[in-house]
């Protein structure tokens, strides 16, 4: 709870998008897998899930492949690439607001 008041949905979102990270990350190290399904997490249904105070299981799901390749493999990984990169970029964003907000309060602890 101090945390939220502090940091806002900045630290719920750190989590989540961390979270949606190693998906993504397992997607594309599972490329060759055959019968591997790659799964995503729908950020904005987490953090609504997130705030209500529920799981956020129901944010993951499986794509959907645009082609289906022939050993059931469901990753693409354009899509995978993308995501991931557009993901990072997030995470790195609410990572800074984050720096911001801790050197704030620590120089106003230290009374700077």
């Amino acid at each position: 709870m101090a945390s939220e008041k502090l940091f806002g949905l900045h630290a719920t979102a750190l989590q989540l998008r961390s979270q949606r990270m190693m998906m993504l990350a397992s997607n594309i190290a599972n490329a060759a897998t055959p019968n591997y399904k790659a799964r995503d997490l729908d950020f904005a249904r987490a953090l609504d899930l997130a705030q209500q105070g529920a799981s956020t299981e129901g944010a993951i799901s499986y794509r959907v492949p645009v082609q289906a390749s022939l050993d059931g493999n469901t990753v693409e990984m354009a899509t995978e690439q993308t995501a991931y990169a557009e993901n990072a970029l997030a995470y790195r964003s609410s990572l800074a607001f984050l720096n911001g907000r801790v050197n704030t309060l620590t120089r106003a602890l230290k009374g700077e």
